[in-house]
C-alpha cells in the first residue's frame, strides 16, 4: 500500500452503516457495470459463485453489516470499515479472527480505472466473494493465524502467498486459464493482461512465490497458476513459518520488473 493517500475514511454509524453521497453511488454503479462482462467472462468460477450469493447492489455502495450478513451464515466472516491504509500487524490479525478490512471510501471518478490504494469496490466487489467459500475463507484465516506468529521482520514475505493467490492468483479450469485474485477481479486493465499471454506464468509453489518480489502499482508481470485447488488448500495446513524460514535462506528472486523512480 502507499504510505500516503489523499482518501480519507468514511466513519459508520452506530449500527455499522456509512452515509455514501449519490456521486459515490453513482461511481459504484458505473465500476459495477463496466467490470462485471469482463468478471463474468474471465473470473474463475469459485469467485462467480461467491458473486452471486452475495448478490451485491448494482445502483450502490454495498453496507458492510449487509454483507457482514450474508458471510456470517456462509462461512463465519465479516467485513469491518478500516482506514485506507492498515498496517501488516492488523492486518494479519483481523484475518485471523474471521474479519476482512475493508476501506470505506471508494475512489474519486479521476482514478476510476486505477487505484493504487485498495477502496471499498475491491474490498467488497473483489475480496468478498471468495469469502463465501469455507476453503477459501479458511485459507485466509490460516494466512492471518500465521501472521500473528511470526516476526515484524517476516511480514514481507509471508504476505507473498496472500499476494499471488487471494490478490493476484490464477488458477486452470479445463484448458481455460481463469483469474482468480480480488486485485484481478476488481481492475479493469489487469484482468485480460493477466491471461494474455504476456506475463510469464508459473506453477503454485509456496517456497517459489515467498521468494518472489512485486510491486503495488504495476501490472504485474508474473502470475502464479494453480492446476489444482486442493494445493492452494493444502498450503493452510503448512508450517508457514518454517516455509519462511526456507525461503529466506534461499534469498529473493531477481525483480522481473524495473526498479521504481522517485517521483
Amino acid at each position: 500500500m502507499p504510505k500516503s493517500t489523499e482518501y480519507e475514511a468514511k466513519h459508520p454509524d452506530a449500527q455499522g452503516f456509512i452515509a455514501y453521497d449519490a456521486d459515490e453511488d453513482a461511481v459504484w454503479r458505473d465500476l459495477v457495470a463496466q467490470q462485471m462482462p469482463a468478471a463474468q467472462r474471465h473470473m474463475a468460477a469459485p469467485y462467480l459463485r461467491g458473486l452471486e450469493l452475495l448478490d451485491l447492489p448494482t445502483d450502490r455502495v454495498p453496507q458492510c453489516p449487509d454483507v457482514s450478513a450474508k458471510l456470517g451464515t456462509l462461512t463465519g466472516w465479516r467485513v469491518e470499515p478500516v482506514p485506507a491504509l492498515i498496517g501488516f500487524g492488523r492486518f494479519f490479525g483481523m484475518l485471523a479472527n474471521r474479519t476482512f478490512p475493508a476501506a470505506s471510501f471508494i475512489r474519486k471518478r479521476q482514478h476510476f480505472d486505477y487505484i493504487e490504494e485498495p477502496d471499498i469496490f475491491h474490498e467488497i466487489f473483489g475480496h468478498t466473494p471468495l469469502l463465501t467459500d469455507p476453503a477459501f475463507a479458511a485459507f485466509s484465516q490460516a494466512i492471518g493465524e500465521a501472521g500473528t506468529r511470526c516476526d515484524k521482520a517476516d511480514y514481507s514475505w509471508l504476505i507473498r502467498l496472500y499476494w499471488f493467490s487471494i490478490e493476484f492468483g490464477l488458477m486452470r479450469e479445463g484448458d481455460q486459464l481463469k483469474a482468480l485474485g480480488s486485485g484481478l477481479a476488481s481492475s479493469v486493465t489487469e484482468l485480460p493482461w493477466a491471461i494474455s499471454g504476456q506475463p510469464e506464468h508459473r506453477p503454485f509453489d509456496v517456497i517459489d512465490i515467498l521468494r518472489t518480489p512485486y510491486r503495488i502499482d504495476i501490472h504485474q508481470p508474473v502470475y502464479f497458476v494453480i492446476d489444482d485447488l486442493d494445493d492452494l488448500f493444502a498450503a493452510a495446513r503448512r508450517d508457514l513459518l518454517a516455509d519462511i524460514g526456507q525461503a529466506r535462506a534461499l534469498g529473493l528472486h531477481e525483480p522481473k520488473y524495473p526498479p521504481k523512480t522517485a517521483a
